[in-house]
């Protein structure tokens, strides 16, 4: 058995190919605050991979917060929620979320991840269908695995497709469609209003998970359901704390009574330490920072607008994104870790986005807006890329070439 299992993690060496080339793209260590400049190797770059799209990691409040929420309660919980690791502070984080969010009750998790996880894994049963969007989150796919569930994928934001797959399935059966707010990979809305008239049609729950929502869309940035003036249409909205909202952990909103159930079934929840206080007090900080501040998220919006026609008119293909996530189709492996490395080179971060975590045709570079970028850093970023674009598109001939 150890002999085989050696075998198996020795035969993967795509990362060590990648190294060697000198285009390895991943774990790039960071030596200063997320902000829209960092420091990789002693040497200043261009931050446009982060997902802090309100530029809130680096704020004093809420560095200020986490520094008294330590001064005050220490650096963990020791205990999950269920048992010691309550503390009044994340039941004071989970009241304002709820009220954030215009639902009854939330509940805080570790992260985001395990919210998925938890809320995925326990509302469903053997007998019941999920159905997932085709391009959701991971952490969706994950959870899914936990229900027992028979999970049913459609066509990316395709009505169609849905109904198509709803019709199907039977009547007495839970059917809960979970979909990402904002597609954290193609920048694009879900067609939240088609989803709700099937969702009625067919009896169905909705499950929103806004990670890229949050902060992004919706009244003060409070989400995709907010958005579309939907909220009390989605049963279940989830979001995660690690983009806009500056911290680490997660949650969903839901009914008093959803809420009250997954605090006593969800095993993410009951198996798992609870947020740190640290942690905790960044968001509390960030949410009034959202509200108190309304000019960030205009700010966020014009940054959008303005890198978007500035890759639209150097030609490039950013598909039909609608937000800050900007993705720049490549549609070839070699080229996209390419194009990374001579950007990192030349001071500018994006993100490399490949198969197998999207379709061949659809590898794409990740450039993501934040609130606090100038035009000028934006304008920069563009510039460079047009020029590592036709550099590598040069290399690529002169290879085929050979």
């Amino acid at each position: 058995m150890r002999k085989k299992l050696y075998e198996k993690v020795s035969a993967y060496t795509a990362a060590d190919e990648a190294r060697a080339a000198g285009i390895y793209p991943y774990f790039r260590p960071i030596s200063s605050a997320q902000d829209t400049e960092v420091m990789i190797d002693g040497k200043k770059v261009l931050m446009f991979g982060s997902n802090s799209y309100l530029g809130l990691t680096n704020h004093p409040k809420i560095k200020e917060a986490a520094q008294a929420a330590i001064a005050l309660y220490g650096t963990g919980c020791a205990g999950s929620r269920f048992l010691n690791g309550t503390l009044d502070i994340h039941l004071q984080l989970e009241e304002k979320l709820a009220r954030y969010t215009g639902k009854e009750s939330a509940l805080i998790f570790s992260t985001g991840f395990q919210v998925n996880l938890g809320v995925l894994g326990t509302l469903t049963g053997r007998n019941d269908y999920i159905l997932l969007d085709e391009c959701v989150h991971a952490s969706i796919i994950d959870g899914t695995r936990l229900s027992f569930s028979k999970v049913i994928k459609y066509r990316h934001n395709d009505m169609a497709d849905l109904e198509n797959k709803l019709a199907k399935l039977p009547e007495e059966a839970i059917k809960l469609i979970a979909v990402d707010g904002v597609f954290s990979m193609e920048g694009d809305i879900v067609d939240l209003p088609g989803i709700t008239q099937l969702a009625n049609k067919y009896g169905a729950n909705i499950m929103v998970d806004d990670a890229h929502g949050l902060g992004v869309i919706g009244t003060k940035g409070s989400g995709t359901a907010a958005h579309f003036g939907l909220t009390d249409q989605v049963d279940l909205i989830s979001g995660t704390f690690s983009k806009s909202l500056a911290s680490l952990g997660g949650f969903v909103a839901s009914d008093r009574a959803t809420i009250e159930y997954l605090k006593h079934h969800a095993r993410a929840l009951i198996f798992s330490a609870s947020m740190t206080p640290a942690s905790v007090a960044s968001v509390i900080a960030a949410l009034d920072i959202m509200e108190n501040e309304p000019e960030r998220l205009q700010q966020l919006w014009d940054n959008t607008h303005f890198a978007t026609q500035l890759l639209r008119d150097a030609g490039f293909d950013i598909g039909a994104s609608q937000t800050p996530i900007i993705p720049i189709y490549i549609r070839d492996n070699q080229k996209t870790f390419m194009l990374t490395r001579l950007l990192q080179d030349n001071g500018i971060f994006v993100n490399p986005v490949v198969s197998p975590a999207v379709a061949p045709h659809d590898t794409l570079i990740r450039f993501s807006l934040m609130a606090t970028h100038t035009y000028a850093q934006i304008e920069e970023a563009v510039g460079k890329l047009i020029n590592a674009y036709k550099q590598v598109n040069a290399m690529s001939a002169q290879t085929q070439a050979v």
